[in-house]
């Protein structure tokens, strides 16, 4: 029974490892370097020179549905209205390391 038991718990964990979510392993401090070289053209600050309404803040990532990595990272991946799509200049760690920045900073108040 206890062999039973420990080979489950093995496969439940090498199970979680393999099929986690990249975004839970995203870095912040890298996704710093990587909005600054790509994004703070437009988003200085949590800014929006495009659109001043839309901003990074955390109320208004909120009130749009887009306050989660998932949203964020569909967001840089494909583009939608002004903004581009970066699916082929970032590779996806680097989307989901944007996504932890943005998601760090809105939630400083940015």
């Amino acid at each position: 029974m206890r062999k039973i038991i420990s080979v489950l718990l093995l496969v439940v964990t090498i199970f979680t490892f393999a099929f986690s979510s990249p975004a839970l392993a995203a870095d912040a401090a890298a996704g710093k370097a990587i909005f600054a070289a790509n994004c703070n053209s437009c988003h200085l600050g949590g800014g929006n020179t495009v659109n001043a309404a839309k901003t990074l803040s955390k109320e208004h990532l909120e009130g749009n549905s887009m306050y989660s990595q998932e949203a964020i990272i569909s967001q840089v991946t494909n583009g939608k209205n002004a903004m581009p799509a970066f699916k082929g200049r970032l590779d996806d760690g680097q989307i989901a390391d944007v996504a932890a920045y943005v998601m760090e900073q809105a939630g400083a108040g940015w």
